[in-house]
């Protein structure tokens, strides 16, 4: 590890470093965070002067990304010994531990108090949990001590909408907590798929994921069991009168499918199924949510 620390200072490509830290935050798993927490925004009722709306976004997006590098911070370890992550800026020696650390502290920091000068308190408060959580609850110690650690901690990915909902109203309502629950219990079937396929890098670095600790067979039931959960809860906003029947519709047809690929996923066997449904179920959250913000604009 000292010799990649040292190699990091020999690092002369500014490009290259920059690069490195730009990908401790995670970009691609930020950005369905930003997404879920613009819709929030546009789905809350009344209106937020379009700086703020900017500033609220930006402040979210930065709070994610300090999440990941602090994620990142501590998971170097078990990163060094899973395929799939050994490649990452801090396994690879190419940013040094204290670096790391430092910046995604700043980036939460400043992203809170940003946010809650600019906007509102409440929504600062919410980004500040979510941070805490993500990092000190799921990363620290959920993530390797429980095979329920991303049933709990897909809270902490659930909360950008309600974020975006308290940065325009300054109070949280049913109507963002229905929000959360869909990401909430849309997580397990999303990342339970991931880690069937990378089941073998889990074993590695013992980490207990569902499919280490339970077995396949297991896990593919529980993932049916979520995916319906997750129907349900997709079709609540129609019931409060924040959805319509249009919006309903395509909720089902969309929960309809993600249902059938988790059962095929269950009856037919390879790797291929489940990065299948863990395809889809990106494409189904993303569509979720454009769905219910464009039913909300036009019938409300």
């Amino acid at each position: 590890m000292i010799d990649k620390a040292i190699a990091f200072d020999e690092i002369d490509d500014p490009s290259e470093e920059l690069g490195d830290y730009i990908a401790l935050l995670k970009p691609r798993v930020m950005s369905l965070s930003i997404f879920t927490a613009i819709c929030g925004i546009l789905m809350a009722p009344g209106h937020i002067h379009p700086l703020l709306g900017f500033i609220t976004v930006l402040c979210i997006s930065v709070g994610a990304g300090a999440s990941g590098c602090l994620n990142m911070w501590y998971d170097r370890d078990i990163d060094a010994i899973m395929q799939r992550t050994k490649d990452r800026p801090l396994p690879a020696g190419r940013i040094a531990p204290d670096n790391a650390l430092a910046f995604g502290m700043i980036l939460s920091a400043a992203s809170v108090m940003v946010l809650g000068i600019a906007v509102n308190w409440l929504s600062a408060a919410l980004l500040a949990f979510t941070i805490f959580f993500y990092v000190v609850i799921y990363t620290v110690w959920l993530k390797r001590w429980t095979a329920q650690n991303i049933v709990i901690g897909g809270a902490a990915g659930a909360l950008p909408p309600v974020i975006g909902w308290a940065a325009v109203t300054n109070h949280v309502g049913i109507e963002a907590w229905i929000l959360f629950t869909i990401i909430f219990l849309w997580t397990p079937p999303h990342f339970w798929a991931l880690s069937l396929y990378r089941h073998d890098d889990y074993l590695k670095a013992k980490v207990p994921v569902m499919p280490v600790v339970a077995g396949e067979a297991s896990t593919k039931r529980q993932i049916i069991g979520y995916t319906l959960l997750t129907i349900l809860a997709t079709a609540a906003p129609y019931f409060v009168g924040m959805g319509s029947v249009i919006y309903l519709s395509i909720a089902l047809v969309l929960g309809g499918s993600f249902l059938l690929l988790a059962v095929q996923l269950y009856f037919l066997a390879g790797s291929q199924k489940s990065m299948r449904l863990f395809g889809y179920s990106i494409t189904y959250l993303f569509l979720i949510f454009s769905s219910l913000t464009i039913d909300i604009w036009i019938f409300s």
